[in-house]
């Protein structure tokens, strides 16, 4: 049968013809379905099988995995990277770099991302995929010189957005999109990806744009899609027979929703045409089989908030793949998943008063938290750090003007100044190595240990701690076994049938014979154990009493040796109880016990949903006393300081 645009014949086709493909289950895959949550002890196995297949490159490392695996897999991010070099003798290891960003959340300094793409390259990556989330260029200087030095790939990204739904949009034009990538070549890029992380791009936009871009630059164009829309494999087919070079996709377990189209879809629907890459499909069902068998370790994080695995609405939202993971845990942490549909409705209105940004990593986190914000507490009511360094100008220049009403809300009070830069944003950042060398002595033991602390320096430093045993991890970043998900399950269906032996079990099973409480008893705070006893309740120490909580938080426990709350503490007479308003982690406090604060004072920083949230007095008083240390995480709610008024 002759296919329409692709000739079908018979043999082999020819190796200059054929398809490249690059998978991406091991980064991006599992960062779009799973929110990065796939362990390396589950990759491992299949590693040197993936070798074998003869991809273009495997994506392993970067974007998210690097922040995940230390905030809550307890992996250290290089490792991982070497071990996986060892097993990929082959085939080419692939990373998603943020430019100036690095694998964080802000623009870093020059000497860090030399330091770190040096790190990266001998660990093991061979090709660096550089990005910027405002597809400011000069945001990619630095990081190219370094990657050139180091004698590895370059691979110059734009991040594909859109304005209106088609090409010709007011900023995303062809025009725009033929300037970047002109500039990309020019600042001595190996190969250019363009990078639909939202999966915008339809196929007959597809075949124009790639059609464009072959005729105007000499170097390797590569598709990055995600499902998202649904029209992902529609657009490759178009790209490829436009002459895109290489397509990114990832196994089927982890493609589709959120991610990249399946590899062996694409093989399927290609066999026997021009480009047929030619790989063994029978192989990748195989190594498919060994992801579907683990994943129920990570079931918890996949999205089941509609029916459908694609999202329609994305063409208006424009939420990213992994983003859209990322979202839906933190609404859930904040007890606020229920608002999802208004976050998907204030995004686009957030994102043109900051300059319309393409939604990537770290521009998507920024705009879509600053989203959530508005709705949970009220537009700008709480503005994040982020938001705030970006509105200074840190991360670059955006696409189109800012809101100016919105630009003065968030610089109002900033401490470098009020008025914005237009300079290239890491001109404006002093030297960081040394001063974080010199911040992790005695814990970090090389450049990598120091290249953790440096990106994130709360997370990291804590992870340091496990790593090297000097605190214990607590129990939600220890691995599930499949036995010990086999028992949940068991749990949870004599839990539903009510099939108990006694009322012991009944408790044991639905976690109730002890809870945690924060309670005020004469003025003074304690955090106590509560046990159910016939319908009452007993502190111990103190006595019975009638129960005081009727319905059960199964949230209740420690992390990270801070018990998590219960209720809302009730503020007494004379003081107020400030308590954190959603789940995170206490970066710093800007007060100590005893210091005087006015209404506005600045009281600690809370990271929350990645982004640094600036917490501020509501009442004048002085500082009684401070609940949760720096460094732990804490519930929404839970009592962070009490201020006497």
């Amino acid at each position: 049968m002759e296919r329409e645009g692709m000739s079908a014949y018979s043999g082999k086709s020819n190796s200059a013809d054929r398809i490249k493909i690059t998978d991406t289950t091991f980064r991006d895959g599992h960062q779009s379905t799973l929110a990065t949550r796939f362990r390396l002890e589950d990759i491992i196995p299949i590693a040197e099988e993936m070798d074998e297949i003869g991809f273009h490159s495997m994506e392993v490392w970067g974007g998210a995995t690097f922040d995940v695996g230390i905030r809550y897999l307890n992996e250290d991010p290089w490792e991982r990277l070497t071990e996986l070099k060892k097993r990929f003798r082959k085939t080419p290891l692939q990373m998603l770099l943020r430019g100036q960003n690095l694998v964080g959340y802000r623009n870093y300094a020059d000497d860090l991302v030399e330091k770190f793409v040096e790190e990266a390259a001998e660990a093991g990556i061979d090709i660096f995929r550089v990005f910027d989330a405002l597809n400011d260029e000069r945001n990619f200087e630095t990081s190219f010189k370094a990657i050139k030095k180091s004698g590895k790939h370059i691979q110059g990204t734009i991040s594909y957005s859109l304005t209106e739904q088609r090409l010709g949009g007011e900023v995303f034009n062809m025009n725009y999109y033929l300037e970047k990538a002109k500039a990309i070549e020019e600042m001595g890029a190996d190969s250019l990806c363009i990078k639909d992380m939202a999966g915008l791009l339809n196929p007959y936009d597809a075949y124009e744009l790639v059609s464009v871009l072959k005729e105007a630059i000499d170097i390797p164009l590569q598709l990055h899609c995600h499902y998202t829309s649904g029209m992902a494999s529609m657009t490759y087919l178009k790209a490829i027979e436009a002459g895109v070079d290489v397509i990114d996709c990832s196994l089927a377990p982890f493609a589709l929703r959120t991610s990249q189209p399946s590899v062996e879809s694409m093989i399927a629907a290609l066999r026997g045409t021009k480009r047929d890459p030619e790989l063994d499909i029978k192989k990748l069902f195989k190594l498919g089989a060994h992801v579907e068998k683990v994943a129920p370790k990570y079931r918890d994080y996949l999205n089941t908030t509609r029916m459908s695995v694609i999202d329609t609405g994305v063409i208006k939202h424009q939420i990213p793949g992994g983003m859209l993971t990322n979202l839906v845990s933190q609404l859930k942490q904040a007890e606020a998943l229920d608002r999802i549909e208004d976050v998907y409705r204030e995004l686009p209105i957030t994102r043109m008063e900051l300059g319309c940004p393409p939604l990537v990593t770290p521009t998507s986190q920024i705009i879509g938290i600053q989203a959530v914000q508005n709705v949970l507490f009220g537009r700008y009511k709480m503005i994040t750090g982020q938001v705030k360094d970006y509105a200074y100008g840190l991360y670059g220049r955006p696409p189109l003007p800012m809101d100016e009403k919105v630009r003065k809300k968030a610089l109002k009070g900033y401490p470098k100044g009020e008025k914005p830069i237009t300079c290239r944003a890491a001109d404006m950042i002093e030297p960081e190595f040394e001063k974080a060398s010199e911040m992790a002595k005695g814990i970090a033991k090389n450049t990598r240990d120091i290249l953790i602390y440096a990106l994130y320096p709360t997370a990291g430093l804590r992870f340091l701690r496990w790593k090297y045993g000097l605190e214990d991890p607590p129990e939600d970043v220890k691995a599930k076994t499949m036995d010990e998900i086999k028992k949940e399950d068991e749990m949870m269906e004599r839990v539903k049938s009510g099939n108990y032996e006694s009322i012991s079990e009944e408790r044991e099973l639905k976690g109730a014979d002890a809870r945690n409480f924060n309670v005020y008893v004469g003025g003074e705070y304690f955090n106590v154990e509560v046990e159910e006893i016939g319908g009452k309740v007993k502190f111990k120490g103190m006595g019975e009493t009638e129960p005081i909580i009727k319905k059960k938080n199964k949230r209740s426990g420690k992390k990270n040796g801070v018990a998590r709350k219960e209720t809302e503490p009730v503020s007494k007479s004379g003081e107020f109880v400030l308590t954190a308003p959603m789940p995170g982690m206490v970066l710093e406090y800007n007060v100590k016990e005893g210091d005087k604060v006015s209404v506005g004072d600045l009281l600690l920083t809370l990271e929350a949903m990645k982004m640094r949230n600036s917490i501020t007095a509501n009442v004048n008083g002085v500082v009684k006393s401070i609940r949760v240390p720096p460094g732990n995480s804490v519930e929404k709610n839970q009592a962070l300081l009490i201020i006497v008024q």
